[in-house]
Order: C-alpha cells, then structure tokens, then sequence
C-alpha cells in the first residue's frame, strides 16, 4: 500500500481486510467506505493510489457476490481512478471503463442518482479524455445530458449547477474553427447563467464562484463585436467569484480568477465611451492584480503561473511605458 501503515485509516482498513469473523460482503463495504474517506482528504497521488488498493482489495472480497456493491464500488474506483494526476492517460482510459462498466448494473440494481453521478463521472473522464485526442467531446456532453435527466434543477441544484458548468465547458473546448462557433459560445454562456440561476452564494458558495469564474472566462473571450460590454460583465462576474474566493480561505483560487481579472482590465478601455483615449488606469489595475496573484501562485509553488503572470506584467510595463511617452510627445 501507498500510504505509510501507521496511518490511522490505512491501520483500520487492513485490519477490516484481515478479520475472517467478518462476512467478505460486509469487510468489502467497509473497505469502500475507508477508501471514500481517504478521497476526502487533499488528493495528492499517494492518497488516491492508496484508495485504489483499498477498492481492489474490496473487489476481491465481495467475488462474485453482490452486483450492485461491486458496481458501487467499481464507480468509487473510477473516481479515484480519474482523480490521479499521472502523466499520460492511462488512469483516465481504466477510469472510463470502469464507469461505463458499472453504469448499467446501476440502472438496474441501484438508485437514479447512483446512475446520474457515474455518468457525470463518465462525462468528466470522456471530457480530458477528449483533450488528450483519445475520446469525442460529443460523448462526453451526451453523458452530461443523461445526468440531467436525474439531476434536474429542482431536485439536486448542485448537481445541476455543476453539469450545466461542465456542458459550458465541453462547448467552449470544441475548436472554434466553424460556422457553429458563435453558436457554441453563446450556448456555454447560457448554460453558466443557466447554473447560476439555481446555486447562490450562501447555499453554495463553492459551484457560485466556480460559475462566476467561468462565466467571466467565457464573455471575455467571447468572439463578439460587444467586447467592451462582454468584458464589463465579465468583470462583474469575476468581482463576484472574489466575494467567496478569498485570499486566506481559497489562495489558489483567488489567484486564478485575479489573473483572469487581469487579463480583462488589460483590455478594457477607461472610458467604454471613448476606447481612443486608452486605458491607462485599467493597466495599472491590471499590473497590480497579475503582481498579487503571482505572489499567491508562488506561495502555492505554481511555478508555471509564476511564470505567465510575470511575462504578463513586463508587457504590461511596456505598454504603460509606450503610452507615457506618446503622451508626453
């Protein structure tokens, strides 16, 4: 296993594997359940390689035995699976056979939601599968669709906010290289306003950023002839993901969408009434807002974001030095 034996639940798991007094059905729950506690925690590769070893081992306890706890447990694994940040897509491709796998013995034996939350799985793993050129997006939103069909607004808000933020997402990942581009992006915009309309910041602050973020994202880059207002709306819905991703509670977080604000006061003019007189207010702004998340980028060792935040703040040096001395001509 993984994790060092010493550890509290990896003790308690090996000693549940090992008790024959237990019935294997019960000591294979028990694993699962051990296995979905160590998921809880902070997902670095150890944890979940060690909750994977904690399902194979439940899987071979349960045998032939129950289906649904074998498929309840195969779909804790493909999370886990999917979670694992390795490079290459091995753990992806088990991930998606593991879901497409126990998805139909759900259907039959286990509840709609069970069914719903391994599709949204599938479609997450489909999604970066996609990325990868190894799965189509359009398998990925056809499986977010079916999870709908469960996870409707009424019912599961979180849920839906959460699938309409992946729907928007697979839209804006397809290349915008055709007549439906437009379409596409207009679509993902409606589907992050669509979540929005059922989460709210005190119910569920986490899904309201997360749209809030990708709303903005998705109007900044929006290939619109209203840039000025888009970007304006995307300011606002950047200003309103920063209302629950606070430096001290969310510091990667808050460091993503303050450089995504960044980026849009950059180029945003002062006055959307007259673009021509540039936007030196808004550089400042902008310089300031790439410095402090570069600063928390670093904190939290992501060197990469250091690095493109920082060649982001020389251009924008350059820029605010260019139009100081065509000011001054």
């Amino acid at each position: 296993m993984a994790l060092d034996q010493s550890d509290d639940q990896v003790r308690a798991a090996l000693a549940v594997a090992e008790d024959a007094s237990v019935a294997p059905a019960e000591r294979a729950e028990m694993l699962m359940e051990i296995a979905m506690g160590l998921q809880r925690r902070p997902k670095s590769a150890e944890v979940l390689r060690a909750a994977i070893d904690l399902y194979d081992r439940a899987l071979a306890l349960a045998g032939d035995g129950d289906p649904l706890l074998l498929a309840r447990i195969g779909a804790r694994r493909g999370t886990a699976l999917q979670a694992l940040p390795e490079a290459g897509t091995a753990a992806l491709d088990a991930a998606c056979r593991a879901f497409e796998a126990v998805i139909p013995v759900l259907a039959q034996f286990g509840r709609p939601e069970e069914v719903a939350e391994a599709e949204m799985n599938l479609g997450v793993t489909l999604q970066n599968l996609a990325g990868a050129g190894r799965a189509r997006i359009t398998d990925a939103i056809a499986a977010y669709q079916r999870a709908l069909r469960t996870f409707d607004r009424g019912r599961h808000p979180a849920e839906f906010a959460i699938l309409q933020n992946n729907l928007a997402t697979a839209f804006l990942s397809i290349p915008m290289v055709d007549e439906r581009a437009r379409l596409r992006e207009a679509m993902a915009v409606q589907a992050f306003e669509e979540g929005l309309r059922v989460v709210n910041i005190v119910d569920h602050p986490v899904e309201y950023a997360m749209l809030q973020n990708n709303l903005g994202n998705a109007l900044q880059y929006a290939s619109s002839s209203h840039a000025v207002a888009n970007n304006l709306r995307a300011l606002d819905a950047y200003d309103e993901a920063l209302r629950v991703r606070t430096r001290a509670d969310m510091p990667g977080e808050y460091a993503n969408t303050l450089a995504n604000k960044a980026n849009c006061l950059w180029n945003l003019p002062d006055d959307p009434e007259h673009p021509e007189d540039g936007n030196p207010r808004n550089l400042a702004l902008a310089r300031a807002a790439y410095s402090e998340a570069r600063e928390v980028f670093a904190a939290q060792g992501e060197m990469d974001k250091v690095r493109i935040v920082a060649e982001a703040c020389v251009q924008i040096e350059r820029e605010m030095l260019t139009g100081a001395a065509g000011a001054g001509a």
